[in-house]
């Protein structure tokens, strides 16, 4: 594990929506569209925002949703509480796909991303006071076939993959580690896992992530206000500070996949409280986003 390379920097931000979000999450950016998609934990429900209109769609969800991604189809596959769902924005519907953890009701769904594979990647949180190392990440593909890749977590988080497809990262924000691990596009397979970098409450504890075009990880730092660029062997390449209290996940967004939008979470530090939301960077971060699969 590496050291600091940059000092600090800070960037301004709008607030996209008058909405107030309970746990803002999971923006994953619709090109096809030009839309962002996006979720709220607790709600629980979907988002889809327009920029250009500044149109929001929600969709209510049956339980608590811990993160989506978008499917080749047009549908979204979400995960649930107790399992991994497609959605039908057009029509509404909800089909199960996959339960992952039906024999650990104290654990839900949370993080998630498609990954370069076309399989949508999903761990799980222990969801108990106690929070214990009772969690898991899954591979689940489009025929609900699901496979354990590795147990021992507390909240799984984090997931993004290089602009070439070959390394993915993943965090525990628990453990306040991030892994880096071995790639196969074409196959699937996730090898020789490392821990890369610890990232503790003051330096900004690892939440929802971003990969970027030169195979560089933007995690979210909840606990810190910020942003903390990482580069494959846990050098903190850049933080950047961001005016808001508790950023749960950055996502890059447009046309040249630049512009980079941020949800939050409602928190309370000392005597300030702030709603969570989506925002948006003024300005962007020097560098193109990796861009995301999708499922199928």
């Amino acid at each position: 594990m590496k050291g600091n390379s940059m000092p600090p920097q800070s960037a301004s931000v709008t607030r996209c929506l008058e909405l107030d979000l309970g746990v803002g999450e999971s923006p994953v950016w619709d090109d096809r569209t030009g839309r962002l998609v996006f979720i709220d934990i607790l709600a629980p429900a979907i988002f889809r925002y327009d920029p250009e209109s500044g149109a929001v769609e929600r969709w209510d969800m049956p339980e608590t949703i811990g993160s989506c991604g978008l499917c080749a189809d047009g549908r979204i596959v979400a995960a649930l509480r107790s399992g991994v769902f497609l959605f039908d924005p057009e029509s509404g519907a909800l089909d199960l796909l996959a339960r992952p953890e039906p024999d650990r009701p104290g654990n839900r769904l949370n993080d998630g991303k498609v990954g370069p594979d076309g399989a949508f990647w999903i761990g799980s949180m222990d969801d108990t006071a106690d929070k214990g190392p009772n969690a898991a990440l899954y591979r689940v593909t489009a025929d609900g076939a699901v496979t354990k890749v590795v147990e021992g977590l507390t909240v799984s988080n984090g997931l993004a993959w290089s602009a070439d497809g070959r390394r993915m990262f993943h965090s525990d924000s628990r453990q306040t580690v991030v892994w880096i691990w071995d790639f196969d596009p074409a196959t699937g397979a996730a090898t020789n896992r490392r821990e890369i970098r610890r990232l503790p409450e003051a330096d900004g504890r690892p939440d929802g992530a971003a990969g970027d075009a030169e195979g560089c990880y933007w995690s979210a730092g909840v606990s810190a206000g910020c942003l903390n660029r990482l580069a494959q062997d846990g050098t903190l390449l850049q933080r950047v500070d961001v005016p808001i209290l508790a950023p749960t996940m950055p996502c890059f967004a447009g046309p040249d996949l630049k512009t980079v939008y941020l949800t939050s979470l409602t928190t309370r530090r000392g005597d300030r409280a702030e709603a969570g939301g989506l925002y948006r960077l003024d300005g962007d971060l020097g560098i193109a986003g990796a861009p995301v699969a999708r499922f199928g």
